[in-house]
């Protein structure tokens, strides 16, 4: 019975492991760690990273929750097609404050479920084709837009998300839209946003429905008790019955979590110069 803490992560060939996040990271700020958890739909937080939220909680983090759509493509009676998208945002924070996150960090973006793709990108209110003036920040409304003010009012140091390498079209929307985003949050750009970050989080990504793209560089084991509070919290969505496949995972799983951590490498050309320096050389005529 697993009834202890521990974590493992994969640095190049190296093998660290401690009992806490801040014994095995490679960033940890102390005091002004502050994760940021983006949830596609409100219930893949809790399904990726249910343990995490509560790992992050045992050692004094804020952790912010950011639901991107509406949940109203997810209803599973037609009694509900109506009412989905509020009950789904009662099942959020019944979910999310019960593995104690406040609900003051609690933000559901409201963006339409399944439509995604009509919100890449920035537009200003008065251009955009769809009339859903309700998602304009600072006269302006889209994916890009909506995800810079937030970065910029939250300030997180780490963020985490589902993975690119998924089935599911609005997570691979809302992973591109979100990894631009980081780089708007830190320029000067868009003033009305807020002030700039200081400097871009640091970035990891969660499983959902699919596997990671590249095996994951930190493994999460916790005691059993996390695990059921993680399946308890996952409960609260009795709305999605379609999900009963992805419990079970987690059940099966046990009470453990992976993240893979994700490294920005901006185009250095001086990185290239040794590659082409004089070796053997073969004159092409």
């Amino acid at each position: 019975m697993q009834q202890k803490f521990e974590f493992v992560r994969l640095v190049g060939e190296e093998r660290r492991v401690g009992s806490k996040l801040a014994n095995v990271s490679r960033h940890w700020q102390g005091k002004k760690e502050r994760f940021l958890v983006i949830s596609p739909h409100d219930d893949d937080a809790v399904l990726g990273a249910g343990l995490l939220i509560q790992l992050a909680k045992r050692e004094n983090v804020p952790v912010h929750i950011m639901v991107v759509t509406d949940g109203s493509m997810g209803y599973c009676s037609i009694k509900e097609r109506n009412t989905i998208i509020e009950i789904r945002r009662n099942e959020t924070f019944e979910c999310y404050q019960s593995l104690a996150v406040p609900k003051t960090n609690i933000v559901r973006l409201d963006f339409p479920d399944c439509q995604l793709t009509n919100f890449r990108g920035r537009s200003p209110v008065r251009e955009f084709p769809i009339d859903d003036s309700r998602l304009a920040i600072g006269g302006f409304v889209g994916l890009q837009n909506t995800f810079t003010y937030y970065l910029r009012k939250i300030k997180p140091t780490q963020c985490f998300l589902p993975t690119h390498n998924d089935l599911h079209p609005d997570h691979l929307i809302v992973y591109e839209e979100f990894l631009i985003s980081l780089f708007h949050s830190a320029g000067n750009i868009w003033p009305e946003l807020g002030r700039p970050l200081r400097k871009v989080p640091y970035v990891n990504t969660y499983a959902v429905y699919c596997d990671f793209v590249a095996p994951p560089t930190l493994r999460m084991r916790t005691p059993l008790s996390l695990l059921d509070k993680k399946l308890k919290a996952i409960t609260a969505f009795r709305s999605q019955r379609q999900i009963s496949s992805l419990i079970e995972n987690v059940r099966h799983c046990g009470p453990e979590e992976y993240i893979r951590s994700i490294d920005f490498k901006l185009y250095q050309p001086a990185s290239y110069r040794n590659k082409f320096e004089k070796r053997e050389t073969m004159i092409m005529r």
